[in-house]
């Protein structure tokens, strides 16, 4: 499924999305030909929590011209030329005052920055270091910023998939930036991926619910209108930066050791290249919506590279040659093992608990020394048993024996095949029959 999205990294890239506008819609209206979509519109000047919903974007053009008429800069020739959200602007200006609206990256000369004034108005450029350093004070230039900010709507997608109960996991990610394949476009792809995986590999105990909106305002205005349903999230992630090189890193939700901190750390641990761990902060993506104090929803974040630590976040080198089909592929598999490690996980008791059962003679022991399948079947197999006496989940057995979640369970349902194992029943007591 992953080699089918991917395209979607060169076909979206180039499209000016912002908190509103035709960039998102156009964006959301190609998602939504992969899976089947609810689209919201929400109008300008809509309260939503202590925020407001802007004003809509729309770009008609952008330049600066020289004396003889060459545009030194045009926002046709790349989408972050232009300060997202300026304002109206047409004039002369000259170099040194043009120069206080340019924005640059001396440490990367070739870099164009992304930059945003979302909630100030004015008007600026985002250029390579070459453009400020040739400009000449005393010479002329014309500026023309044909932008508009009209009363129009935020929007935003949400999709469910149901489950056996109300129970809910959130998948997140953010559908906001320009020109950006990693910082926008792979965690939507993950997502996307993940969605249609889970749609076809059901049912499932979990109820599935996927939010595709504009970074900070959407996530609020969704939260705005479902403070109800915000109730059955017992699980979340906002997935971002997936599709570079670096190893994965989660951040935990507010709470630190809710459900899918401890998975993400356990399946992380264990993963080809074992990934980073970092504790929640107040700034960051999403995830500090969630896990605002009126919420506090256990909603974590799973990228790649950390925003603000790799040399081509938020610039233009964040182009679809930076992301791999590869690295999201392999998000995609992380994100997979951590939904079916909190959606297939249950209590177990042992129906044997005195001494250790025979297994062989059920076929779940090998009978010639050395000639094990499977390294960490049998293992596995003697952990579940073990732990399992009606108060531990096999998610904790997994993680106390550093097992992979496959393997264990795996091992569980072997061993409820053969009846050594029963769903536990809170309302019984014991801990099983000799």
């Amino acid at each position: 499924m992953v080699d089918a999205l991917y395209p979607l990294v060169d076909a979206l890239y180039p499209l000016m999305r912002s908190l509103t506008g035709s960039g998102v819609r156009d964006t959301l209206d190609h998602f939504g030909q992969v899976v089947e979509l609810e689209r919201h519109e929400v109008p300008t000047g809509t309260a939503i929590l202590d925020w407001t919903v802007p004003q809509e974007w729309r770009v008609n053009g952008a330049w600066v011209c020289d004396r003889t008429g060459r545009r030194i800069v045009d926002v046709a020739d790349h989408g972050l030329h232009l300060l997202g959200y300026s304002v109206p602007f047409r004039g002369i200006l000259t170099g040194s005052e043009l120069r206080t609206h340019l924005f640059s990256l001396a440490a990367q000369p070739d870099a164009i920055p992304y930059r945003t004034s979302y909630w100030a108005p004015r008007w600026g450029f985002c250029v390579r270091q070459h453009v400020v350093d040739d400009l000449r004070d005393d010479e002329q230039y014309e500026v023309v910023v044909d932008t508009e900010l009209v009363d129009g709507s935020l929007s935003f997608a949400s999709a469910v998939l149901r489950g056996t109960t109300e129970d809910e996991i959130l998948v997140s990610a953010h559908v906001c930036h320009p020109w950006l394949a990693n910082d926008n476009l792979s965690g939507n792809i993950v997502a996307l991926a993940v969605w249609q995986i889970l749609g076809v590999t059901g049912p499932h105990r979990h109820r599935f619910r996927l939010l595709l909106s504009p970074g900070t305002v959407g996530p609020i205005a969704w939260l705005a209108q479902n403070r109800e349903a915000t109730s059955h999230i017992r699980h979340g992630l906002v997935l971002t930066n997936l599709g570079d090189d670096h190893g994965f890193t989660y951040k935990r939700s507010e709470r630190a050791t809710s459900k899918i901190d401890l998975v993400a750390e356990h399946v992380l641990a264990g993963w080809h290249r074992p990934g980073t761990i970092v504790d929640f902060s107040p700034y960051g993506y999403d995830e500090r919506q969630f896990c605002s104090p009126g919420f506090r929803l256990a909603v974590g974040r799973l990228s790649r590279g950390v925003h603000g630590t790799f040399p081509e976040y938020h610039t233009s080198l964040d182009n679809p040659s930076f992301v791999t089909a590869d690295a999201i592929a392999d998000a995609v598999h992380a994100v997979l093992t951590m939904i079916a490690m909190i959606d297939e996980d249950e209590t177990l008791i042992n129906q044997a608990p005195f001494g250790e059962p025979q297994l062989g003679r059920r076929g779940l022991y090998r009978s010639l020394s050395g000639t094990e399948p499977d390294p960490n079947g049998e293992l596995a197999t003697l952990w579940v048993l073990n732990q399992s006496d009606g108060t531990r989940e096999l998610s904790a057995i997994a993680r106390r024996s550093g097992l992979p979640w496959s393997s264990v369970r795996r091992a569980a349902d072997a061993l409820l095949g053969v009846g050594l194992l029963a769903a536990h029943d809170p309302l019984t007591t014991g801990t099983g029959q000799p």
